[in-house]
């Protein structure tokens, strides 16, 4: 290697773990860097560190993302996860290693940049902080910690490293939520007061996951990353001190934008639910809950409702938000995205011309039969208008991308760990009210470190 190109990579390694406090904070103009600016053409290395169902869809994510290159894939299951993933790298024409220990790896490889963590909860607040203090950036799945001290040490940690942490509520990226949050809520006010809002994520019954024979982990290797058994490995969302149950893994998305687009954190929660369904030896927590949290928002008190099933998924997920004027319906999914207009609110004409709303299609009126003893027509549902956002990348790929550009110092953090933090707060204590039966109320120190 000529001085040249050793000068060319000691400038790129420097520019990227010197951009991170940058990233975190500021939105910097491309052109702040010079014309040898290296955030546009150089790769950045990453390690995916749990090579499961989550960590494979963010591979899928990265892989539609130019200039990032995976150095290392770290998985226990090595006959299975691990090797699925790195034949589709190697396909990709990755080249990189494999461990089945992430103290080997984060010893090992000399040039990262930056870990994705995609492991069960309960590994989260280890790995996380020990890539932390490896000197690497961190994009941690959600729940960030199966535990309010998990996720304390990972805020903690983060402070103290000066690195980046992403925390993976993918929706915090969307275009249509962000287009939401951006023009309608807070430029158009369009819903007038939020009183009310509305979430859910609706699945069928399914059997518990399982495995090929073959590849079963020998149990030594089991205990020694927490897991008593295949079946505890295969399902570990569903054991106490593992995961959160369905509230965790599938109402931390939903809830965290009622944070988001309420712009506050909740003053109460009380929920019902139980393990009505399943076996409560291998489902220890609830297969279904349904929760009322109270906000006191700028406006007044709003009260939000939300529900996660086990047994039936009609209508899927969405939140809906319902305000005097108007309301929202919006899904991860770009199917459901409708705005309603209440009979007595202004007229939206001007949100139409400048692009917040498309104006719903127009249909011919229907006239009333003669006969007929009442005209309902009134109660129908109103005409929907619709997003001016069209998005059809994967979910997790714009997240994705605000990390890594944070990383090159050109994007803030859309979820840096604070918020996941906020969040981590807001959700885990519902499993609490389950239990305590009764209504619990946060403190407003509860949410700040």
């Amino acid at each position: 290697m000529d001085n040249e190109r050793i000068k060319k990579g000691i400038n790129r390694r420097s520019f990227l773990r010197s951009t991170a406090a940058l990233g975190a904070g500021l939105v910097l103009a491309p052109e702040s860097f010079g014309q040898e600016s290296v955030s546009e053409t150089d790769d950045i290395n990453v390690a995916l560190l749990g090579a499961g169902a989550q960590g494979r869809v963010l591979v899928d994510s990265c892989l539609k993302i130019p200039c990032i290159r995976f150095k290392a894939v770290c998985d226990i299951w090595e006959d299975y996860n691990q090797r699925l993933l790195s034949r589709r790298l190697k396909a990709y024409r990755h080249e990189h290693n494999t461990y089945v220990d992430y103290k080997e790896m984060l010893a090992d490889e000399k040039d990262l940049d930056a870990v994705i963590v995609a492991t069960p909860d309960f590994w989260h607040a280890e790995h996380t902080i020990a890539c932390l203090k490896a000197g690497l950036h961190v994009y941690c799945e959600k729940e960030m910690s199966n535990t309010i001290e998990g996720a304390r040490r990972i805020v903690q940690a983060a402070r103290e490293s000066g690195k980046l942490l992403q925390i993976g509520h993918q929706r915090r990226s969307n275009p249509r939520y962000i287009h939401c949050f951006d023009r309608l809520l807070k430029d158009a006010k369009i819903l007038g007061r939020i009183t009310t809002v509305n979430g859910q994520w609706n699945r069928s019954a399914q059997l518990d996951l399982g495995w090929p024979k073959k590849a079963t982990i020998d149990t030594n290797l089991l205990n020694k990353y927490g897991f008593t058994s295949m079946e505890q490995f295969r399902n570990w969302r569903w054991y106490k001190g593992l995961g959160g149950g369905p509230i965790v893994d599938l109402g931390s998305h939903q809830i965290d934008i009622y944070n988001w687009f309420l712009d506050a954190n909740p003053k109460s929660v009380i929920a019902g639910g139980g393990t009505d369904y399943y076996d409560k030896e291998t489902h220890q927590w609830y297969d279904n809950i349904m929760a009322i949290y109270e906000y006191e928002t700028a406006q007044g008190t709003v009260r939000a409702f939300y529900q996660t099933i086990t047994t039936n998924s009609s209508q899927g997920y969405f939140e809906t938000f319902m305000g005097d004027q108007g309301t929202l319906v919006i899904s991860e999914s770009a199917s459901r995205s409708d705005v309603y207009r209440e009979p007595s609110a202004p007229d939206w004409d001007k949100w139409v011309k400048i692009g917040c709303l498309i104006e719903p299609a127009k249909k011919e009126q229907e006239k009333p039969e003669t006969d007929a003893v009442l005209d309902v027509r009134e109660t129908l549902a109103p005409p929907a208008y619709k997003l001016p956002v069209k998005f059809d990348d994967p979910y997790h790929k714009p997240h994705l991308e605000n990390f890594f550009d944070a990383i090159r110092g050109k994007a803030k953090l859309n979820c840096p760990a604070e918020v996941g933090y906020e969040t981590a707060v807001t959700v885990l204590k519902v499993n609490e009210a389950v239990e305590a039966a009764r209504k619990l109320s946060f403190e407003p120190e509860e949410f700040n470190i």
